[in-house]
């Protein structure tokens, strides 16, 4: 496939994904080969494109270039962010083995053994990496694997410098909350999600962790953080299932009621649970 065809590809999945993403809904006008060049375009293709097609496009290139380190990187990313994991793993491999892996691709490498349950691989990559490379994913990573060893005190030294690295450290905080609240500290991982949220209140995963948080304290009313009605149901549903795994069952019925009310649409999930509860005959 020709260098000019492989731009063209990639710009029409760009446009096609532009459509469901809102970094690319304010661009004024769209754009083309004239004014992105190919490395602009694929960098798109890693944060905005289809992973799918994103892998499609980085593995077509390859065969055409096979000693291109830029285009096995972008088809190791691409398909962790489709969560073909196992073939991600074996291209990052294939970077190590030849020499093409630099210490941020470790670092990624690293996570990616992490999340298949690899813990040595991950400790090995981990401890390969030079001294010098500071960055918040690099203490993140760091913090990952001190928490899998339970040493708490390493992993709350590594969050807290991935912490004052990242300039938008509300995923690390999200992160350090979970980590919190494993070791049972929920009013610590209560106040950190908070804290994530400060920095991004649009982050759902940390809303929700902190309606659990709250939820694992007895304390089941919604936090006061902006939500749509989607995510508003969601977390209602889930602090319904937190009181009833608590023994609170007419809580768990009115969050249930309320989360089938929310949403537009009805939650279904919200609903069968709702409906199995009625339909228990009380002694």
């Amino acid at each position: 496939m020709h260098r000019a065809m492989r731009l063209t590809i990639a710009l029409g999945l760009l446009m096609t994904a532009a459509c469901d993403r809102t970094a690319l809904e304010d661009r004024e006008a769209p754009f083309g080969p004239s004014v992105i060049d190919a490395a602009e375009i694929q960098d798109l293709l890693l944060t905005a494109g289809n992973p799918d097609e994103s892998a499609a496009y980085f593995a077509a290139a390859l065969a055409e270039e096979p000693d291109r380190a830029d285009f096995r990187r972008g088809l190791a990313i691409s398909l962790v962010r489709a969560k073909r994991y196992p073939e991600a793993s074996r291209v990052f491999q294939e970077m190590v083995t030849l020499n093409q892996a630099e210490p941020q691709d470790l670092v990624e490498y690293a996570f990616l053994e992490a999340r298949l349950q690899n813990w040595s691989a991950a400790e090995s990559l981990a401890a390969s990496l030079p001294g010098g490379l500071v960055s918040p994913r690099r203490y993140l990573l760091e913090a990952m694997l001190a928490d899998h060893q339970q040493d708490w005190a390493n992993a709350d030294a590594a969050y807290a410098q991935a912490e004052s690295l990242s300039p938008n450290p509300a995923s690390v905080l999200n992160n350090w909350g979970v980590s919190q609240m494993s070791r049972g500290d929920l009013p610590a991982a209560e106040d950190t999600f908070m804290r994530a949220l400060s920095f991004n209140s649009r982050l759902f995963s940390a809303k929700n962790n902190l309606a659990i948080v709250r939820g694992l304290q007895g304390n089941y009313q919604l936090p006061v953080v902006p939500m749509t009605e989607k995510e508003k149901a969601l977390i209602l549903n889930n602090l319904g299932l937190i009181a009833l795994r608590q023994g609170e069952r007419n809580i768990a019925k009115g969050l249930f009621a309320a989360a089938v009310e929310t949403h537009p649409q009805h939650y279904a999930g919200a609903a069968d649970r709702l409906a199995a509860l009625e339909a228990v005959v009380e002694n």
